[in-house]
């Protein structure tokens, strides 16, 4: 390494190799027109390398050399987005489609829109921002409203102009919105090439762009295939339009999107959806849908927003996709809680973008009802394009040697009994002790809504409970005393340890909600936990509730009072709340703020939600300052729709109520608790 002054000499020939490779990345990389051969662009970006390395200070913000990566960060700190990331409002039809068109031209009245519609990328949402025209920061989408700051690893995706191209002046801030992705080709040779590494493969493009972003090593980013696509200018100019700001995105350098289209009715709006619903497999990357956007700035920001969507855009999304493939066998999971769910295992089937090999059969009567049998043909569907379900029986006569599913009697871990509980469509295997048990509550206890340690994944708990190193959370508490054992473990090391061990001990101030959770107490959601925390305060009054006193508590019924009372009654829970205790995990909470994610708006929940009982979720609406009414009404703002949602999702349709799903509930209220 030289020190000293540097030349001017050197300095004009590192300027001229910045410009000459940042030309070349655009080319070859947005404009898909290169005008040099691979050799030539590797000795120009290698000479700009060894100059930088001999003068550390020619090195700029904007330097290619960036995009090989830097050091490893030890975590991503959280910003801000101003104005937030909102998300979009979904609609899953035509007639959806121009409801939404309805409500538009009513607020509007004589000032009709012209709509831009474009495609809805299948990938991870980011904003970049821009100080005097070079890149200063990118960041995820997150709640919407904060997200982690990735700069180190935005900068090596090559699309990505780390210096505005378009001719100065720009402006002094500037701020573009996109979306990060992976085509098709790019994923499935990553993914053959891990294969072949003997390394985990990626389900599809969109999990494997979302867990490249994440990853801490800037250097492993930058050999991930990512893409980049622009699709939003925040300006603060009241006039103008959408598609004037994707000419200006594109002339300032970005990749955007080709397949938009700007038109006058709602019905263009369709015909272009319905076009690329046939042909979406014909586009190197994924998309599950269009959006379509009020064009006029000034209409959009006359319209402004919905709690967290605006009301000027929507989605209209595809259907799912099927296929048809062969049932080759049927095996049984062990949950947490004992339960045994059956799952198909299939002949791998490609449905959109995504092979599918196994598909949940929930239990034993949705086998019956489907009169599924080992051996059949099935149609497979992905429900909202991500979870595989086998829908029926392939029509046509059955095959020979088809074989009825049967349970059996013992628990496929660890050879125990199982058993139907009476009312419940499961089997249960009774042995508390099951493996399988016993890494399922440790990693609820580990999960993001429970306890959140870090680095504690379905794999690293395998081989903690294989090991008999943890077999119940409260060995968590003590794994500092095999810190030794742990590093000499294959792809653990040194440092992967160190952060486990460091997450785990940050996990003992976890306030009180989140332990009531993570001890994983049956039927008590993390909607149920909240109220409990709110009212006993602490672990031992909690424990020392009656069934009376928890049903005088609303949201709280008597299944759920039962099984609060049961567990606390049993002596090894008692233990392990003991050893929390000790170990200092913090075991009293205080009641907390109300939140005014929802303020003043109303909400009818209907149908079977993940996430809790219809209770449960009342309390969570109202304590953000929301309403639950109990009908659908002109005067509602959101259904909440779970599975089965009846006669009410109808109602809301024909009267232009926005539906939501429990996903889109969760991104309203994001992480306030």
């Amino acid at each position: 390494m030289k020190s000293g002054k540097i030349s001017e000499s050197v300095f004009r020939r590192a300027g001229e190799l910045r410009r000459e490779i940042a030309g070349h990345d655009h080319r070859y990389y947005v404009l898909a027109e290169p005008v040099i051969s691979d050799e030539a662009y590797d000795m120009m970006m290698r000479e700009l390398q060894e100059l930088e390395a001999e003068h550390p200070g020619l090195r700029t913000p904007d330097s290619p050399t960036l995009r090989v990566g830097g050091e490893p960060t030890r975590e991503f700190p959280v910003v801000a987005h101003s104005p937030p990331m909102l998300s979009l409002g979904n609609a899953y039809s035509p007639e959806e489609a121009r409801e939404f068109d309805r409500r538009i031209r009513d607020l509007l009245a004589s000032d009709p829109p012209s709509y831009s519609v474009e495609m809805k990328l299948d990938g991870v949402a980011v904003a970049l921002q821009y100080r005097d025209g070079v890149l200063t920061r990118g960041a995820t989408r997150g709640n919407g409203t904060e997200g982690d700051e990735i700069t180190s690893n935005i900068r090596t995706i090559r699309s990505v102009p780390l210096r505005l191209i378009g001719d100065p002046p720009f402006s002094p801030f500037l701020e573009v919105r996109g979306e990060v992705l992976m085509m098709k080709d790019e994923f499935e040779k990553m993914n053959k090439q891990r294969a072949e590494q003997g390394e985990k493969t990626f389900v599809n493009p969109r999990n494997a762009a979302a867990g490249t972003l994440k990853m801490q090593d800037p250097g492993v980013v930058a050999r991930r295939p990512l893409a980049f696509f622009a699709y939003s200018l925040i300006s603060a100019s009241e006039e103008g339009s959408h598609e004037e700001n994707l000419r200006e995105l594109r002339r300032l350098g970005f990749p955007v999107n080709k397949h938009h289209v700007l038109v006058r009715t709602i019905d263009e709006a369709i015909a272009f959806w319905e076009h690329w619903e046939t042909r979406r497999d014909s586009l190197p990357y994924e998309i599950d849908g269009v959006v379509i956007k009020i064009d006029s700035l000034r209409h959009q920001r006359m319209l402004g927003n919905i709690a967290k969507s605006p009301r000027w855009a929507v989605a209209l999304k595809f259907s799912s996709r099927k296929g048809e493939t062969t049932v080759t066998d049927i095996l049984l999971q062990v949950g947490r809680t004992g339960a045994l769910t059956p799952v198909a295992i299939l002949e791998p089937v490609f449905i959109g973008g995504t092979t599918v090999s196994r598909a949940t059969l929930h239990n034993i009567d949705y086998i019956l009802e489907l009169d599924l049998r080992i051996g059949d043909k099935v149609v497979v569907e992905r429900g909202g394009d991500v979870i595989p379900k086998i829908i029926q029986v392939a029509e046509g006569p059955r095959r020979r040697g088809v074989r009825r599913f049967r349970m059996p009697r013992g628990c496929p871990e660890c050879g125990s009994p199982i058993q139907r509980v009476e009312g419940e469509a499961n089997h249960y295997c009774v042995n508390n002790r099951c493996p399988a048990q016993v890494r399922g509550r440790i990693e609820h206890f580990a999960s993001r809504s429970a306890m959140d340690i870090e680095g504690l994944g379905e794999a690293a708990v395998r081989v903690l409970v294989d090991l008999a190193l943890v077999r119940t959370a409260a060995d968590l508490y003590t794994l500092h005393k095999a810190k030794e054992q742990l590093v000499n473990l294959e792809r653990w090391g040194e440092k992967s340890v160190h952060n486990l061990l460091q997450s785990i001990e940050k996990s003992k101030q976890r306030p009180l909600h989140r332990l009531v959770f993570a001890l994983g107490i049956g039927h008590v959601g993390a909607g149920v936990a909240a109220v409990l925390a709110d009212r006993f305060r602490s672990i031992r009054s909690l424990s020392e509730a009656s069934r009376d006193d928890l049903v005088a508590i609303d949201a709280i019924g008597p299944e759920i009072a039962a099984s609060i009372v049961a567990f606390f009654s049993n002596p090894e829970n008692r233990k392990i709340v003991r050893q929390l205790e000790a170990a200092g995990v913090q075991m009293t909470g205080s009641t907390e703020p109300k939140g005014t994610a929802l303020e003043g708006k109303t909400f009818v929940i209907t149908g079977a939600l993940a996430g809790g009982s219809r209770d449960d979720f009342k309390k969570r609406i109202t304590g953000e300052g929301g309403k639950v009414l109990s009908s659908v009404s002109r005067k509602l703002d959101y259904l909440l729709a779970g599975a089965d949602p009846g006669s009410k999702l109808e109602r809301a349709r024909e009267l232009g109520i926005q539906v939501i799903s429990e996903e889109e509930f969760e991104q309203m209220i994001g992480n306030s608790r």
